[in-house]
């Protein structure tokens, strides 16, 4: 083990001439806006043959644009994503439904894609949208569509051949546009946008929502069909709630109140409880709550927060998520899109931007209180060379390197076991954003009962590393757990976003240890807190600490010593996405 403090602060000045390899530098993009670059035509291509920064074993295509999952969905045993994608460059433009299929949601194997701009309501793009099973096990797409006056409007399209497994070609409905904003109906022309997957009220009719606002008020706008083609507006919207703005991407679903499993879309009843899920302000924000299928209302459990203090999938970059159920293993999947942090010259010259996150399975906690998340099992194949510490007492400003493995492409789960709570700093009532005390506290920032974690994708003498880590604080009846990403250091190129995330983590330190798992994949740091209670994910560019230039430490930068009482680390092979 070696002292943290001096290599916390350890900058070479040797290291800011590596500044001349960067890919460039640029104005950070701020996402989210689908106006932007909307009608773009222009094919941009890349012109660097450096890529330090593709991932191994998240999907992303070989090159271009890629946002949102779209449609996510199991048929005849096949996998399916669809995702917003740019052929002709690395910026938003030009978007069509991209398509890719796999047996086991780690390979893939890309196809033409499904849906592409060719009528008049979707000649400005082929938006965001879901797939929906209907009777006779038959998939459906609605989509939202960019018409010639700029205005969204929700479409269908069906697989042209039912036998094929791989739903190669689809075919849009003559009947669309099927929903349309309208000054009768009072929807915004350029606020109707993504439906959800539709599922079976106690009618037999179908539902569905589109995501929507008035004014600052965010809306999950209601249809119903009874054919699923003639849709018709309800005289409420299924939620809403002040000051949120514009709701992208919502997702309706129901989760069992008494098993960790999956269930369909159209499954209600007396030990279910649903979740409402809406992207905004570049978050994605979930509640829990109970659904009345009789009336087509929706009603947040006591205590429940639908504003950005709310309860969120991820608290790092991670946007317009989708779930779907996977039939086959009896489970809900979640997918979402992570966007860049570097400028938009970057990705041009780099030539794609986008990723999406590993698929997770998620379910209700046993509290009923929130959700909990998990990498899916199948990831797990591609360990290998694994790595365990033996049990482990790391003294307060010690840090210790983990060899053995490829630090830039791996998974590592670790527990920490703290002893002397009593000597934890108090917290103060007025912390009450996680993310800024994050930032106030960072892991150089020295504490009693932290900050203690990981240094990933950290470099030889620790000029860069992204610190994962916990705080524990002392509040007024029970014990206060921070979980932190902070990205501040991970790059001494300054043109990337380097933003600092948090989150508090709902687990008691008097009685369970706190685990730590990170999924670590060359520019990505995706973080599972407590079991999966809270997630944060983030996007780093280091220059030093790329391929063989990356190491991986467990850190203690509080005054009291912290047990590590398990630790396993493994490379991970690289996934086949074609």
């Amino acid at each position: 083990m070696a002292k943290l403090s001096s290599l916390l602060h350890l900058l070479a000045a040797s290291v800011v001439l590596a500044i001349s390899v960067l890919l460039g530098h640029g104005v950070l993009h701020v996402g989210a806006s689908r106006s932007v670059h909307r009608n773009l035509q222009t094919t941009v291509e890349s012109t660097s043959a450096m890529q330090p920064y593709r991932t191994s074993y998240h999907f992303q295509p070989p090159s271009n644009w890629m946002n949102d999952p779209n449609g996510p969905m199991i048929y005849k045993g096949i996998y399916h994503l669809f995702y917003q994608y740019n052929p002709k460059g690395a910026i938003p433009g030009n978007i069509v439904w991209a398509h890719s299929t796999s047996t086991d949601l780690v390979n893939w194997t890309p196809h033409v894609p499904a849906i592409v701009p060719s009528e008049e309501y979707d000649v400005n793009g082929c938006w965001s949208g879901s797939a929906t099973i209907l009777q006779e096990h038959k998939p459906a797409i609605l989509y939202t569509g960019v018409n010639r006056q700029n205005q969204q409007v929700q479409n269908l399209a069906v697989p042209k051949n039912l036998s094929d497994p791989y739903l190669i070609e689809w075919v849009k409905s003559p009947q669309n546009p099927l929903m349309e904003p309208t000054a009768i109906n009072m929807i915004s022309p350029d606020s109707f946008r993504d439906p959800t997957t539709a599922w079976v009220g106690p009618d037999g009719g179908w539902r569905v929502i589109i995501g929507s606002r008035s004014n600052r008020t965010g809306m999950a706008i209601l249809y119903r069909s009874e054919d699923f083609v003639n849709w018709t507006k309800a005289g409420h919207p299924l939620y809403s709630a002040n000051d949120t703005g514009m709701w992208e991407c919502p997702d309706f679903f129901p989760v069992s109140a008494q098993a960790p499993v999956g269930l369909d879309t159209s499954i209600n009843g007396p030990n279910v409880k649903h979740v409402l899920k809406v992207s905004y302000s570049q978050q994605d924000y979930y509640t829990i709550g109970t659904y009345n299928s009789i009336t087509d209302t929706y009603v947040p459990v006591e205590g429940s927060v639908d504003s950005n203090s709310g309860l969120r999938y991820d608290y790092g970059k991670y946007y317009a998520s989708k779930t779907f159920f996977d039939s086959k293993n009896n489970r809900r999947i979640l997918w979402a899109w992570i966007k860049e942090s570097s400028s938009e010259d970057d990705d041009i010259n780099k030539g794609w931007s986008g990723i999406q996150a590993i698929p997770r399975t998620l379910w209700l906690d046993k509290s009923g209180k929130q959700l909990v998340q998990w990498p899916i099992l199948e990831i797990e194949k591609l360990r290998t060379n694994q790595v365990d510490l033996p049990n482990q007492l790391i003294e307060g400003g010690a840090i210790l390197e983990v060899s053995g493995i490829t630090a830039a492409q791996a998974d590592v789960e670790v527990s920490f076991e703290v002893k002397e709570l009593g000597k934890a700093e108090v917290l103060d009532p007025t912390w009450t954003d996680p993310q800024m005390l994050c930032s106030r506290k960072g892991a150089s920032v020295k504490g009693s009962l932290g900050p203690f974690g990981l240094l990933v994708m950290a470099s030889k003498g620790l000029q860069e590393y992204t610190a994962v880590f916990f705080r524990i604080f002392k509040g007024q009846n029970k014990y206060v757990v921070l979980m932190c990403s902070d990205q501040n250091r991970s790059s001494i190129n300054n043109s990337n976003d380097k933003t600092t995330y948090g989150a508090f983590l709902d687990v008691d330190p008097l009685h369970e240890k706190l685990s730590l798992r990170t999924l670590i994949d060359h520019s990505i740091v995706e973080s599972f807190g407590g079991g999966g209670k809270s997630c944060i994910t983030a996007r780093v560019y280091p220059v030093l600490a790329v391929e063989d230039g990356t190491h991986l430490h467990v850190f203690n930068n509080g005054t009291e010593s912290v047990g590590v009482p398990k630790l396993s680390a493994w490379s991970m092979k690289k996934a086949r996405i074609n």
